[in-house]
């Protein structure tokens, strides 16, 4: 057995690799994965926080002081 995974945002492409696979009688196993809200939540405040100039920049010689 092996494992294919296939990543696209195109819906219609998807669409025509699963009627192939049906096709061939091969089976899918397709789920979604989406963020972690909370995740999500922090890079959203991140984004805010630099957008309202909240932030610190650091020279590259300074990174590894």
């Amino acid at each position: 057995m092996e494992t294919l995974i296939i990543r696209s945002n195109n819906r219609e492409k998807l669409e025509a690799l699963k009627a192939v696979a049906k096709a061939l009688k091969v089976s899918i196993i397709s789920e979604e994965k989406p963020y972690d809200p909370e995740f999500v939540a922090k890079i959203n405040e991140s984004k805010k926080q630099f957008e309202g100039g909240e932030y610190e920049v650091i020279a590259v010689e300074d990174l590894w002081k």
